[in-house]
């Protein structure tokens, strides 16, 4: 939707008929949208992989732009480009998957890198805490009191309700919500919506945050467990925060007296070290030298 009110805005002007397709649209609206397809009415079709359903949304396509390259796998990757012979592919992503960076490093893949960050945005402040109601509980007021919000990620859909109502316990002065990616799509509209107009000052989430969301005024996102998520889910998650001249933070808990395997020290050491902006090309530098390039002719993506 944000890249519909983005492409809308930019794009009115010059009588350019644009479509988006996802899994809050009614089969009546997809019909319509079917129809303009078909009859050559409809330009610009912004979708989720929802349009990967139905080969008729690519029958008159020139150019695919696939964002967040790395939310798709290789076979739908494959289902796009046989969509027609002749079809041209941009696939987008801050961190490209390790299978992309070898396919681009072997001139397999062409790459073009923008590593240029936009006006007044500043690096975000990330660190590594042990996990600490004190410490969560200060690090909200901080952020609310200074007219932000918060992203609480917690990727456990069977517990994220008790921890929402732990931290409306902890912090009672402050407005929590809870979203994740089982709840009815009507649910996580308008909580979003709720969240997008600040509404809600904490929201608890599963990754389901990880990729598109820009919400300015969002300026602190802390991970809980931090060390289960692989590289490009936490660049892509610290990603959704400092998004506007306001300096941000990002905290990665992880539990008390654990143990940390190599590989998932690595992993959040690599996000806590690489904080210049522009930096995604060295993180998934380092995804391919911890998980390996992948198969270069199979479906496999890392190694």
């Amino acid at each position: 939707n944000q890249l519909y009110s983005s492409f809308q805005a930019r794009l009115n002007d010059f009588g350019v008929n644009i479509s988006v397709i996802s899994r809050f649209k009614t089969n009546k609206d997809r019909n319509i949208i079917r129809q303009n397809i078909k009859q050559n009415i409809n330009d610009i079709l912004i979708g989720t992989s929802a349009v990967l359903n139905d080969s008729i949304y690519f029958i008159n396509s020139g150019l695919i732009i696939i964002d967040e390259e790395h939310r798709f796998g290789v076979k739908q990757k494959d289902f796009i480009k046989k969509q027609r012979d002749k079809i041209d592919v941009l696939s987008m992503s801050a961190t490209p998957i390790p299978r992309s960076v070898n396919l681009a490093i072997s001139n397999i893949y062409s790459i073009s890198m923008l590593q240029t960050a936009p006006l007044l945005r500043r690096p975000i402040y990330t660190r590594i805490k042990y996990f600490d109601y004190e410490f969560i509980k200060e690090s909200i007021l901080f952020e609310v009191n200074r007219g932000g919000q918060i992203f609480f990620v917690h990727n456990n859909v069977d517990t994220i309700v008790h921890t929402t109502k732990k931290l409306k316990q902890l912090v009672s002065s402050v407005n929590i919500d809870y979203i994740h990616g089982q709840e009815a799509s009507k649910s996580i509209e308008t909580k979003m919506g709720d969240f997008i107009k600040g509404k809600i000052h904490v929201l608890v989430c599963t990754s389901i945050i990880e990729s598109g969301i820009d919400v300015p005024q969002a300026n602190c996102i802390i991970i809980n467990n931090s060390h289960l998520f692989g590289l490009a889910q936490l660049y892509q998650m610290r990603g959704r925060v400092g998004r506007g001249g306001v300096q941000a933070y990002a905290y990665l808990l992880i539990p008390k007296k654990i143990q940390l395997s190599n590989v998932a020290y690595k992993r959040i050491k690599t996000i806590e070290e690489k904080t210049s902006l522009g930096s995604g090309y060295g993180v998934a530098f380092a995804d391919m030298e911890i998980r390996g390039g992948g198969s270069l002719f199979g479906y496999s993506q890392s190694g």
